[in-house]
């Protein structure tokens, strides 16, 4: 039994989870973060993939994380640091031809206009319109989403500070749609349509619209044409934490920096962290949280707990199940956490020698971006058709990055660190195992990367191979789902992670939900983290 009278205790030291014991702490309260792991930083991890190379292990780019959250926890006094790309984008075509973009306006206009001249006096238009809409609803995302339901108090009783809460997040949510104007009916389909017939009406080249369509389907089930495809485009689109809107930047050393700066701001503030110290249950009496018992035995008591799981595990695995209501408890069970990525992290000992680009002996334009492996949105439809039948993609859709690139601090002088984010590799197979053919697949997505640099597979050194059931037994993440939870419409807003329970409290007096599982969602941006405290401290 151990009671040293903690306010708070965070379950899970992913960045989230750091944030809201940050904040907490800054307020008063003495706080416990409790991870099961020997490193704190959830997905956000740099870890040694070889002697002497050094990969961001899942999350690889920064972009979303709040400014709010980097000023006010002074994560640069704490040695974090965004290093920009620029070119940001590189995408390769079998016909020998290549689109470079990146957030230098001339460039983007000769580069496109190899395939469009239309195209390229459209870009410029595009890119006002979805920074008109991001900048509407970055506020939304950034506040405490409210519950427009009509639900019966047996579903959620809330008392009156509760209900006026609620009633002034809707009236601001109401004004932030307001200001879109005449940009609001096309906003709406951005947010619950399709991705492929916004290009499609937007853009003629194949190669900008695929380009573009990949940050649609990053870490989704769903092809570009599906409903919902075109929030995710939306969600990549925002940010600034890379040097400007939507250009997403590596952090210097690795994600796993921004973990640690984190983690010395938190403590700093007077958070007590412990690794390796797996939480097996919250403990509740009467209704309200009583505290958490370790793996090991161990009980520490405290009022609150905010978990930085995913619902899954925390309602559903930490929770004894009679202490949630039915209607909470059937909710819960149908999150959807549809998952079909994958992990590979590569030590190599020479750049890619793409065709259409050629050169390797020093890094060019086409190293520092992401690579978007992926050359038409067909191609896009056709890997994911092989997923919905339960199958890695014969040709599967992949970005690469090459942090070295312009980090030079994670690889031995002239080898590199290659990082490949692959779709489709569904969760669930149709007759096949992950830990059978995660190996074979790998290889795979190596070749259809050497198919376009030929100097590509025999430059491999080490891989480290992390199938979507290995995303989900190292990291937590149910269904191997990077976002806690499908980034879709009935899981979004107020809907998330269920109806009526978006304001990251739960039907557990005391518990909280300060991970991506809750609003606004999966992405390095802090925000779940951030209104999970404020919730707590009555903000």
């Amino acid at each position: 039994m151990s009671d040293a009278g903690y306010d708070c205790i965070v379950v899970g030291a992913g960045h989230n989870g750091l944030v809201c014991a940050a904040y907490l702490a800054r307020a008063g309260r003495k706080v416990l973060v409790l991870e099961r792991r020997g490193i704190v930083g959830g997905a956000a991890v740099s870890e040694q993939i070889a002697p002497g190379y050094r990969a961001s292990t899942a999350s690889y780019l920064i972009s979303l994380l709040l400014p709010q959250v980097e000023r006010e926890l002074e994560l640069k006094a704490h040695g974090y640091r965004v290093l920009t790309r620029n070119p940001s984008s590189f995408t390769p075509l079998p016909d020998g031809r290549s689109l470079l973009m990146g957030p230098d306006a001339e460039l983007n206009r000769r580069e496109i206009a190899k395939f469009s001249a239309r195209d390229a006096e459209a870009y410029p238009r595009y890119e006002a319109w979805l920074t008109r809409i991001a900048e509407a609803l970055e506020p939304a995302l950034e506040d405490i989403a409210p519950d427009l339901l009509p639900l019966p108090a047996s579903y959620r009783r809330r008392d009156l500070g509760e209900r006026v809460a609620n009633a002034l997040r809707a009236l601001r949510l109401h004004r932030r749609l307001k200001k879109l104007g005449d940009d609001l009916p096309a906003a709406l389909e951005l947010l619950v349509g399709p991705a492929r017939p916004i290009l499609d009406r937007w853009f003629e080249s194949e190669a900008l619209k695929v380009s573009l369509a990949t940050d649609a389907i990053i870490g989704a089930f769903a092809p570009p044409s599906a409903p919902g495809t075109g929030y995710v485009l939306l969600h990549h689109v925002m940010g600034t934490a890379g040097g400007a809107r939507g250009v997403w930047g590596y952090v210097e050393g690795g994600m796993g920096q921004l973990s640690q700066a984190l983690r010395r701001s938190a403590e700093s503030a007077g958070v007590e962290v412990r690794t390796h110290a797996e939480v097996a249950r919250i403990e509740v009496v009467g209704g309200a949280v009583r505290g958490v018992r370790l793996a090991s035995g161990e009980f520490i008591g405290a009022p609150c707990v905010a978990s930085n799981a995913t619902p899954e595990v925390t309602f559903r695995r930490l929770l004894e199940q009679d202490t949630l209501p039915p209607a909470f408890r059937d909710a819960v069970a149908r999150i959807d956490y549809a998952s079909a990525s994958m992990k590979i992290n590569l030590a190599v000992s020479a750049l890619p020698d793409f065709a259409c680009l050629p050169g390797c002996a020093e890094v060019g334009p086409q190293h520092r971006g992401t690579i978007h492996i992926s050359p038409s949105l067909d191609y896009l439809e056709d890997a994911f058709d092989d997923a919905r039948r339960g199958l890695p993609s014969r040709a599967p859709v992949i970005e690469l990055t090459i942090p070295t690139s312009v980090d030079r601090t994670l690889a031995p002088a002239g080898h590199h660190i290659v990082q490949m984010f692959v779709q489709y590799a569904p969760y669930r197979l149709a007759g096949a195992h992950w830990d059978e053919i995660g190996e074979a697949f790998a290889q795979r997505c190596i070749d259809t990367v050497n198919a376009y640099a030929p100097n590509f597979a025999a430059s491999v050194l080490h891989r480290q191979v992390l199938t979507p059931l290995e995303l989900e037994r190292r990291f937590g993440l149910t269904g191997g789902n990077i976002f806690h939870g499908a980034m879709t419409l009935h899981q979004l807003f107020g809907f998330r992670p269920v109806p009526g329970w978006s304001d990251h409290r739960t039907p557990v007096r005391g518990l909280y939900l300060c991970g991506a599982g809750a609003h606004p969602g999966g992405g390095v941006s802090g925000a779940p983290g951030r209104n999970a405290a404020r919730v707590i401290l009555g903000a």
